[in-house]
């Protein structure tokens, strides 16, 4: 067979080439550090490598939600931290207005205190988060949530939170109606109550539970009648009189009956009716607030009046101060929960810095022997071909 010289040039150069190309796809890795420049170079790594960017993506998101979620709740910590505190102060300020030694000008002192600190209360629930919503805005409002009208202090927002979504539910609010307005009333089962209509020598106070299993959730009325000083009471429920009939009154001494006792003191007159409803979440401090500082903030007030105002103003506080209470430990769980997600984002982000490392670095050493073993074909390449080149019919006729 016959191959001509010009073939074998032909050949030669496209091996040279090749092994040229070979050298500088090496130098090209060793330079850059990965394992391709372009998606044909390994179609394979390349489809890996865009999987990996797609979830560093989703990290990316997750982490700036987390963040959201993490400021926003350190501010929403803060807030109820003040909140409490206010509300303590409240309560101080109601324990030395029920002092015997409080004058009606003192006693409208602490009244002017206690609308001072409802103001205070109105500006921390509508505390802005610095990014254009509220801390207490529930499920978002464009407006600050809470609005002081008329028949007091409203919330115009939707109760509930905004929440970030970086793979599980992270929130970016508190819900300020479970806050500031959604407090029971009462001990949590019942509330008790003076009627507007009652004289001003007696008053009741919160009650307990004796018995939670005769406890029955009906209303009821403890009607008194003081004849020539000897006082009886009768107790209806939901307007029918228990069984027994009237019972003699003594002062301070626990009325009990299905499961709950409660006590009046002072000097109950005819026609004097308190009432025991069910707890329902309906307390506002706000109007809790309102109320106390209207009753002490009226002169003529007798001993009673004013205690059964210290009394019904300490209970309800009380009560909202528990759930602002579980509010703030809500808040706190939050946060745990955002180190916690913080965490497995850490561990996803290592897993993912390891597939992308997998799909486009090199094995440093190993491209470099790569390197020297195409360089040391390369330059072979080259010497034969100069050594070919002399293999001619013409060299041998000279």
């Amino acid at each position: 067979m016959r191959i001509a010289s010009s073939s074998v040039n032909e050949r030669s150069v496209e091996l040279i080439q090749q092994r040229q190309q070979a050298v500088l796809e090496a130098q090209e890795q060793l330079v850059s550090g990965r394992r391709f420049a372009r998606v044909s170079d390994d179609p394979t790594s390349a489809a890996r490598l865009e999987r990996a960017l797609a979830q560093q993506v989703r990290l990316e998101a997750g982490q700036r939600a987390l963040e959201a979620s993490r400021g926003a709740m350190q501010q929403a910590e803060g807030s109820m931290s003040e909140v409490i505190d206010i509300v303590q102060r409240a309560r101080e300020l109601l324990i030395d207005a029920g002092k015997s030694t409080q004058t009606d000008a003192e006693r409208k002192t602490i009244a002017g205190q206690l609308r001072g600190l409802r103001d205070d209360l109105l500006r921390v629930a509508n505390r802005d988060d610095g990014l254009g919503g509220f801390l207490f805005g529930g499920q978002g409002s464009g407006q600050a949530p809470f609005i002081d009208g008329p028949a007091g202090v409203e919330y115009r927002s939707l109760m509930g939170q905004v929440v970030a979504q970086p793979g599980e539910p992270l929130p970016m609010t508190v819900d300020g109606a479970q806050a500031f307005l959604r407090a029971p009333t009462g001990n949590g089962v019942f509330a008790t109550a003076a009627a507007a209509g009652n004289g001003p020598d007696a008053w009741i106070e919160g009650g307990r539970v004796v018995d939670p299993a005769a406890v029955t959730g009906a209303d009821y009325a403890i009607q008194f009648s003081n004849n020539a000083g000897v006082i009886t009471y009768e107790v209806l429920k939901d307007g029918t009189a228990l069984p027994g009939g009237a019972q003699p009154f003594e002062a301070g001494r626990g009325i009990t009956f299905d499961g709950i006792s409660v006590t009046v003191k002072g000097t109950p007159a005819t026609g004097d009716v308190f009432t025991v409803e069910p707890s329902t979440r309906t307390l506002s401090i706000f109007d809790t607030l309102d109320r106390a500082a209207q009753e002490l903030g009226t002169a003529g007030r007798s001993r009673a009046q004013v205690a059964q105002a210290v009394a019904s103003g300490l209970a309800d506080v009380d009560s909202s101060l528990g759930t602002m209470l579980g509010v703030r430990s809500q808040v706190g769980t939050a946060l745990e929960r955002v180190d916690g997600v913080e965490k497995r984002l850490v561990e996803v982000q290592e897993q993912v810095d390891a597939q992308k490392s997998a799909a486009q670095d090199i094995d440093l050493a190993r491209v470099a022997a790569d390197l020297q073993t195409r360089q040391t074909g390369y330059d072979a390449a080259l010497k034969a071909y100069s050594m070919v080149q002399r293999l001619s019919l013409f060299d041998y006729l000279r």
